[in-house]
């Protein structure tokens, strides 16, 4: 799944609806006193979750998804959200109204639940992060503004170093982060040990592109340190006080076409009558653009991203108006804006996964190409940013699999069917589930446009899904062939649910999986429950680690791009059980060995360094 750099997204900016749940991860209800600034936002005409908040102790050590069923399915309250704080014994609950703040109070007062009789009080609102940093801030440096980082300190840190040193620097970090990996699991699972002297690391590929390679980004409208309105990157996140955006013209990751789409929505905006957003009071009209370019095509789509809560519908209208015929009519341009839309940016309804957009001029998709085959991507479809990177990634993931014509491969999260269709050839079936509807009309569209017949795609959650794909592929195995399912996950940065590996580990069919993170640190956790000893939670028998390699998808940032091959321990057969006198022969063997044991450490270390 895609990963972005440093840059921070205006989709990732609070508004009045969604304060950051930092403040309320601090296990702290703050009294609504002191600095008027911290809470005007309460008194804004808008929704936001704070103002009916209540907090319920008393609950002991919890599962957010226990207590989230709790409260909808056995009690019918109706939330919007929970706020759970790294300690266990507590959580804020937020609602929409006061009706349903107080019907939550009096049912939840008193209530027992799993041993324990739960309290409920209405919590106090939690200070606006970005009100409260700006005056720790003043305080902390006797007035002085903070200093700001620049854009490529903000978006590509790792620019300044040769590209040979970055790539050196992303194998050590690749290979700390395997030792460590591999140093818990021996911790989770003791009977791991035994496989952690087989795990072969490739180490980290260079891209084949190194400047120019992103064909997605994401633009913040914003204003500058001088207050001159500026389509670019934002250069801190909200929470951290920070609503400043930088221009993008000297970033090395961007292609020219990105760079001209920001700089011509930029000068759209400063001389149209409509504002640019602002978090900092939720004021303004012009949010975000999405740029998507191919590097095989040329097409270029912008996706306009308008806050709308303040306009009228025929105001819309005009923006849209205004939209359209900029670029309809814009010319002696270096490049041409082949598809635009408009994306109605609000605080999204319960159950809501994007904001919806409606197709303003010229195409509706783009197409690139990634391992000889075309693909049409459509504006909120994942695609991997990085094209030459792709091919090379796909192909490293083919080759760990080594897949045969008896393979039947299933991907979850499968996208625009990108992997998908990259294995079909060497496969005997290829299955895709993804959540976004659109992006499998994509998928299915590709397999078609390609001539791929031997694909099938499921539109859904993949917890759901993962099951009745494994009974699918077993009932049209042929009699008599033998079965070679292998899974292939390539999940947002976050890692796969935990629904989803324990979906994974109880089809005991699936003996083979390939994951392919692009933020290992936070795949680590799904690495670590795909090797855990069986459970309750985890049936089925594990899956361990047996090679990997990286490539450097994210030139110039810090982040890489990590592929790991796990294989299911299978049970002993009880033909290959140890006979008693081989039991005591090895027993013997063992208490006259006088070298000491290896520690999880030292097996790390050496099973990591003697392949890199």
């Amino acid at each position: 799944m895609e990963c972005e750099s440093k840059e921070i997204p205006s989709a990732e900016v609070a508004n009045g609806s969604d304060l950051k749940e930092n403040e309320e991860d601090k296990n702290v209800s703050v009294e609504k006193e002191g600095t008027g600034e911290e809470y005007a936002y309460l008194e804004r005409n808008e929704f936001t979750s704070e103002i009916y908040k209540i907090e319920v102790k008393n609950l002991g050590y919890f599962g957010i998804g226990e207590f989230k069923k709790l409260l909808k399915n056995t009690l019918k309250l109706d939330m919007t959200k929970i706020k759970s704080p790294n300690r266990k014994e507590f959580a804020f609950v937020c609602f929409r109204t006061l009706e349903d703040q107080q019907r939550a109070l009096e049912t939840l007062n008193g209530y027992k639940w799993k041993g324990k009789v739960l309290k409920a009080i209405a919590a106090k609102a939690s200070a606006d992060p970005l009100q409260k940093k700006r005056a720790a801030d003043e305080q902390a440096n006797n007035g002085n503004p903070k200093k700001q980082r620049t854009a490529i300190e903000a978006t590509c840190p790792l620019a300044e170093l040769p590209y040979e040193d970055q790539v050196k620097h992303k194998g050590e970090e690749m290979t700390n982060l395997l030792k460590k990996y591999l140093h818990e699991l021996w911790r989770v699972n003791p009977e791991a040990k035994k496989t952690l002297d087989k795990i072969q690391f490739q180490g980290v590929l260079p891209s084949p592109t190194v400047n120019g390679y992103r064909n997605k980004n994401e633009f913040t409208v914003g204003k500058n340190s001088e207050g001159e309105i500026v389509v670019g990157f934002r250069l801190g996140c909200y929470s951290d006080g920070s609503v400043e955006v930088a221009g993008v013209e000297n970033l090395p990751h961007l292609p020219e076409q990105a760079k001209w789409a920001a700089q011509s929505f930029q000068k759209l905006v400063r001389q149209s009558k409509f504002l640019p957003f602002n978090p900092d009071g939720n004021v303004g009209h012009f949010r975000q653009l999405m740029v998507r370019c191919s590097s095989s095509t040329g097409e270029l789509m912008l996706v306009a991203g308008i806050y709308s809560s303040n306009l009228s519908v025929d105001e819309q209208q005009e923006l849209k108006n205004e939209l359209k015929n900029f670029y309809e009519n814009s010319e002696n341009e270096p490049f041409k804006c082949t598809s635009l839309y408009y994306q109605d940016v609000q605080h999204r309804e319960a159950g809501q996964m994007v904001n919806p957009v409606h197709h303003l001029l010229g195409t509706t998709h783009i197409t690139d190409t990634i391992q000889g085959l075309k693909f049409r991507i459509s504006p909120l479809a994942f695609f991997q940013i990085n094209t030459e990177g792709a091919n090379l990634l796909y192909q490293q993931a083919i080759d760990l699999v080594a897949p045969t014509k008896d393979t039947t491969l299933l991907d979850i999260c499968c996208g625009t069917g990108t992997i998908t269709l990259a294995f079909a050839k060497h496969c005997r079936k290829v299955m895709g589930v993804e959540i976004v509807p659109d992006a499998i009309k994509d998928a299915e569209f590709n397999a078609e446009v390609n001539g791929i017949t031997n694909c099938k795609f499921y539109t859904g959650n993949s917890d759901d899904f993962i099951k009745s794909m494994v009974r699918d592929a077993l009932y049209e195995q042929e009699p008599g062939k033998p079965v070679d399912l292998v899974a292939v996950v390539d999940p947002p940065r976050a890692g796969l649910h935990n629904r989803s590996i324990a979906a994974i580990r109880s089809a005991s069919a699936i003996k083979r999986l390939v994951y392919v993170s692009c933020n290992p640190h936070s795949a680590k956790r799904n690495f670590l429950d795909l090797a855990r000893p069986e459970s309750k939670q985890y049936k089925g028998e594990p899956f361990y680690p047996k090679s990997a390699v990286a490539v450097d998808m994210f030139p110039h940032t810090t982040h890489t791009e990590l592929i790991i091959l796990f294989e299911r321990e299978t049970k002993t057969k009880p033909d290959e059980a140890v006979t008693p006198s081989e039991a005591e022969k090895t027993s013997a063997e063992s208490t006259t060995n006088t070298q000491p044991e290896a520690t999880p450490e030292a097996i790390a270390e050496e099973s990591i360094a003697s392949t890199v």
